[in-house]
């Protein structure tokens, strides 16, 4: 049995705000790093077998410390970045929930595709894909993959066997670990949303994700 650890990137400075999709040059800021630095700690127990991530920045940046501190080299894989958001790339989040899409892309976002840009049926296969073909290469290894909001929520959403349109009832927070336990193709989803505590619940919390309003689009 293959166990993944799927890791959503760190916060950077647009977290929230901006869909910035595939941009390049996203970087994490200083909570985000703190985030990056923290995973080590969390699985300092965990011996990994491999570690995946998207080619952004961002997912890339959040496994780096985790890779040096394990001795395991991040291995890019395209078929975990971001969704291509097309024409709404850089388009403030404020404003895209005031356009006429947004409430397919909340209640029914398995007939949406960005303009010019992915749709999120073909998101969820391609990660699916890729998710069981890493199982495939470690079939009893433990193995950090790093991805985005929307695509963890849309592997999660398959493996809990939740339609497409209830995807966006799955929260993901930046640097959250869930688990897949993988046999031949299958999954089970073990733990979900993880990061590592509870005082984000507690006395003035900081918010258990970064919505300005009841649902959004992750970065």
């Amino acid at each position: 049995m293959a166990t993944l650890f799927l890791i959503r990137h760190g916060l950077t400075s647009q977290t929230g705000k901006v869909l910035y999709g595939r941009t390049a040059g996203v970087e994490l800021d200083r909570r985000g790093r703190a985030q990056a630095e923290e995973l080590v700690r969390r699985f300092d127990r965990v011996r990994l077998t491999a570690i995946y991530a998207s080619p952004l920045e961002r997912c890339v940046q959040t496994v780096a410390p985790l890779a040096a501190a394990q001795g395991v080299a991040v291995r890019p894989s395209d078929a975990l970045i971001e969704m291509d958001a097309g024409t709404w790339t850089g388009r403030s989040l404020a404003r895209l929930r005031r356009s006429k899409e947004w409430p397919t892309v909340q209640t029914n976002p398995a007939a949406f595709a960005f303009p010019q840009g992915e749709a999120f049926v073909a998101a969820q296969e391609r990660a699916v894909a890729e998710v069981r073909r890493i199982a495939a290469r470690h079939p009893r290894g433990r193995v950090a993959v790093a991805s985005h909001g929307d695509i963890i929520r849309i592997v999660a959403a398959h493996f809990l066997g939740t339609p497409l349109d209830r995807f966006q009832a799955v929260v993901i927070d930046t640097a959250a670990v869930s688990v897949l336990a993988m046999q031949r193709g299958h999954g089970r989803v073990v733990l979900l949303n993880d990061t590592g505590g509870l005082s984000r619940f507690g006395i003035d919390p900081t918010p258990p994700w970064e919505a300005t309003s009841a649902v959004k689009l992750r970065g």
